[in-house]
């Protein structure tokens, strides 16, 4: 990205990101995506996380437009709620992952989101080696159902994990399968996400950014984890926080302090000074 070329759009992932360790927005970061809104900057969260999750911080961060979630598997906006694009794994595709993955590694557990992020569908004994943290819902509220019911329906996302094996162990089980037809990523959560063929955080960010007529040269985007790739790699300048993987790191065109040092609004103010009149 040129210096002369306008930002109009940060995309910006959450955990590890814009949040702290303590899942705060600082009073720094707020002030700093408050002064690129009033700049006529559009700030995006773009996240894993599901609405139900990201209402936990959108108060205090001053998220009530446009956000991306389940990795880009979907647009909605979060005052109106209305859905600009939703991408859905076929039935078929998760009965042959789970199928393949259950034939070399027994008691893995799986569950699945639907429904723009409302609806959770968690096999039976997820629940019990789940956290509220892992999903911003409490285990107790996830029931479980027998496996046919968790992969019998589309979902925008399918979770795999295990008792004992790392989401890393279960993210390269998957890759050895030589199965094609979904994408597979890790955000730092302890398990594997499934989505629909070809979805990133990439993806969704380009099919809302054409809805919204910014080319990919005006954003700027944030991110620590591996499912940020795509993103920082596709935005028009990709920052990544000094608390990032390393495969990240190697991918970003900068990077910025962590995020429990206010590493994104360091760059949103570096950025707004640039852009004020001397």
């Amino acid at each position: 990205m040129q210096p002369s070329t306008p930002i109009r759009l940060i995309a910006t992932d959450l955990d590890g990101t814009l949040l702290n360790d303590a899942s705060e927005v600082t009073l720094r970061t707020r002030a700093a995506l408050d002064a690129a809104r009033a700049a006529g900057i559009l700030v995006v969260p773009v996240t894993a996380r599901q609405p139900i999750g990201l209402r936990a911080v959108a108060g205090g961060a001053g998220f009530d437009g446009w956000a991306l979630c389940g990795n880009g598997a979907y647009a909605i906006h979060l005052d109106s709620g209305e859905i600009l694009f939703t991408e859905e794994i076929p039935p078929a595709t998760q009965h042959r992952i789970a199928e393949a993955l259950s034939a070399r590694t027994p008691d893995l557990l799986f569950a699945s989101v639907r429904d723009a992020g409302e609806t959770f569908i968690a096999q039976h004994g997820y629940a019990a080696v789940a956290a509220h943290s892992d999903h911003k819902r409490d285990p107790a509220t996830m029931g479980g159902v027998p496996l046919d019911e968790v992969l019998d329906e589309p979902g925008l996302k399918l979770v795999i994990r295990h008792r004992e094996l790392s989401p890393s162990e279960i993210f390269e089980m998957i890759g050895r399968l030589g199965l094609t037809g979904f994408a597979a990523t890790l955000s730092g959560a302890p398990f594997v996400e499934i989505m629909a063929e070809g979805v990133t955080k990439a993806t969704g960010l380009a099919q809302l950014c054409a809805h919204l007529d910014i080319d990919r040269s005006e954003v700027l985007a944030f991110g620590d984890a591996m499912n940020d790739i795509e993103m920082l790699t596709w935005a028009g300048r990709g920052v990544a926080m000094a608390n990032a993987e390393r495969e990240v790191i190697a991918t970003a065109d900068e990077v910025t302090a962590g995020n429990d040092d206010d590493g994104v609004a360091l760059v949103i103010e570096r950025l707004l000074r640039a852009a004020s009149p001397a």
